[in-house]
């Protein structure tokens, strides 16, 4: 599917980024990989990184610094693009919060910009990553993530004859990633600590590896015909019980939910349920416009979800003991 293409991945030296850019130079020959981004120094690790890991392919690597916020950037990197990963953002909950206009120009108008290069570029495919978060939000980070996936949704109409196919992927936090709670519990493990921060006793996450995440978006390009929004069957977790899986012998204290934090995370609400169906190892919600039509754009195999489902972490079918927490955290 990618071989001899040219693949650019916004925000590529996050968790993300660098993930699914290893898994395409270990699983396929393309023609490059444009890994645009804001931070030339993390820029220049990723480049040593991949170096060492695959030195017989650093050539096909190219390093862009510029920010989605700049069209006329976007323009020049897109040139000759074949397969495009939208996964800039500003992601920190609290920092969105503080800062509301210059979450807005990344995630909103920097969408836009993405979505505006694309087409006039010829791009072929347009993946663009969301949030949880973005379902229902209650925080500003979720508000601009679900006016980007309705951007990225839409732009299947506007690109019309044009022919780029746009899609989204949906999944919570990544386990292990910057940022995430894993990482936070194990610095306090290596401070010495015997005390865990619990926000809530009774919250509960989707669990999700990096590997997983990437498997989803090469499933979104290889399948999407425009308009989906993809999201993984993932076992649920008990927060508390990663505490426990992570330090066994820890005292978790509960110090309250802040601000703009759910106690369950929701992928697809009961009102989505009515366009979304039921594959193998994911849903796909499909868009309810006049541009959308079942015989042009549905994946065949899936199974219509009953009215009134709602994927939610509190009621999932499959959950993670803290025997099997342990296991996942020891192969990140």
């Amino acid at each position: 599917m990618l071989n001899d293409k040219s693949i650019l991945i916004t925000g590529g030296t996050g968790s993300f980024g660098k993930d699914f850019t290893k898994a395409i130079l270990n699983k396929y020959n393309p023609k490059k990989i444009i890994i645009f981004s804001r931070d030339e120094f993390k820029q220049d690790l990723f480049k040593k990184e991949l170096s060492v890991m695959f030195p017989n392919k650093i050539q096909k690597m190219r390093f862009f610094i510029g920010d989605v916020r700049d069209k006329e950037r976007l323009y020049r990197a897109f040139d000759g693009v074949d397969y495009i990963i939208h996964a800039a953002a500003m992601k920190q909950v609290p920092t969105c919060e503080y800062n509301p206009f210059e979450a807005i120009k990344t995630n909103i108008h920097g969408a836009q910009n993405v979505i505006d290069a694309a087409i006039d570029k010829g791009v072929k495919k347009v993946v663009a990553l969301s949030t949880d978060k973005a379902v229902n939000p209650i925080n500003l980070y979720g508000g601009t993530k679900l006016v980007s996936d309705k951007l990225f949704i839409s732009a299947n109409a506007y690109a019309a004859d044009k022919g780029t196919v746009f899609s989204v992927v949906r999944y919570g936090n990544v386990a292990g990633s910057r940022g995430s709670v894993i990482p936070f519990f194990k610095g306090l493990i290596d401070q010495g600590c015997t005390q865990l921060p619990i926000t809530d006793f009774n919250m509960t996450r989707f669990w999700i590896s990096l590997k997983e995440a990437v498997e989803l978006v090469l499933k979104a390009l290889d399948e999407s015909k425009g308009g989906e929004t993809y999201i993984s069957k993932i076992p649920s977790f008990k927060v508390v019980d990663l505490a426990k899986a992570m330090l066994p012998e820890c005292k978790c204290r509960e110090v309250g939910i802040r601000e703009g934090e759910k106690l369950n995370e929701v992928m697809v609400t009961k009102d989505d349920s009515r366009s979304t169906y039921e594959y193998e190892e994911h849903y796909i919600i499909y868009p309810n416009f006049e541009w959308w039509n079942k015989e042009k754009f549905f994946t065949l195999g899936g199974k219509y979800i009953k009215d009134g489902f709602e994927y939610n972490s509190g009621n999932n079918t499959q959950w993670l003991s803290i025997e099997d927490i342990k296991s996942e955290i020891d192969k990140l």
